[in-house]
């Protein structure tokens, strides 16, 4: 990429069906291949559970049906992103299930668009903005929006939401996912 002084910023990119979305990567903890999630009763239904994450209990969400999207099958390509974000200005974990994770990639200041407010069935709120990236537009999703406040103050008085940002700086991500897992949106394989 062509650095001219603009400022860029690092996104992982991750795909929902055809569909590229991308969280700066500030937010991002770590990926982790998909595992064993233990349902919890009375939560909204894009809750798929809790993980033990070394020994705090991490709520899951299943990104497609909060985004309103169709339900899919788990694959060896599903993932969960564990991500950090505030409640009540307290940086708390959360686990958002994803089809596949693309890459990191760097996208400049200049090359994000304000988000549509038509033409997307993802909430203009929780976009950052769209950014184009070779010939796919990536839609940037907020963390902080996609849960609402009174989501995740539901979550939080279920005792679902912790601080587990105890491993991890803002730069690292800590990855436990197979090289399988890093492929492209239903295109078989993923090019740096």
């Amino acid at each position: 990429m062509e650095q001219t002084g603009a400022n860029t910023n690092q996104y992982l990119t991750f795909c929902l069906g055809r569909e590229l979305f991308a969280f700066e990567i500030g937010s991002v903890r770590e990926v982790l291949e998909m595992t064993k999630i233990t349902p919890v009763p009375a939560t909204p239904e894009f809750m798929r559970g809790v993980i033990n994450l070394r020994g705090h209990v991490v709520p899951v969400i299943d990104l497609r049906k909060k985004l309103g999207m169709s339900e899919a099958r788990d694959t060896l390509d599903t993932c969960i992103i564990i991500c950090e974000l505030l409640v009540d200005d307290e940086p708390a974990s959360v686990g958002l299930v994803v089809d596949s994770v693309r890459e990191v990639a760097e996208i400049a200041d200049r090359d994000i668009e304000p988000a549509p407010s038509l033409g997307t069935h993802v909430s203009a709120n929780m976009l950052q903005g769209m950014a184009r990236q070779d010939t796919e537009f990536v839609m940037l999703l907020d963390i902080n929006t996609v849960l609402t406040g009174n989501e995740l103050q539901a979550l939080d008085r279920k005792g679902h939401l912790s601080g587990t940002h105890d491993n991890a700086s803002g730069s690292e991500i800590e990855t436990r996912s197979q090289s399988s897992s890093m492929n492209a949106c239903n295109q078989g394989g993923f090019v740096s």
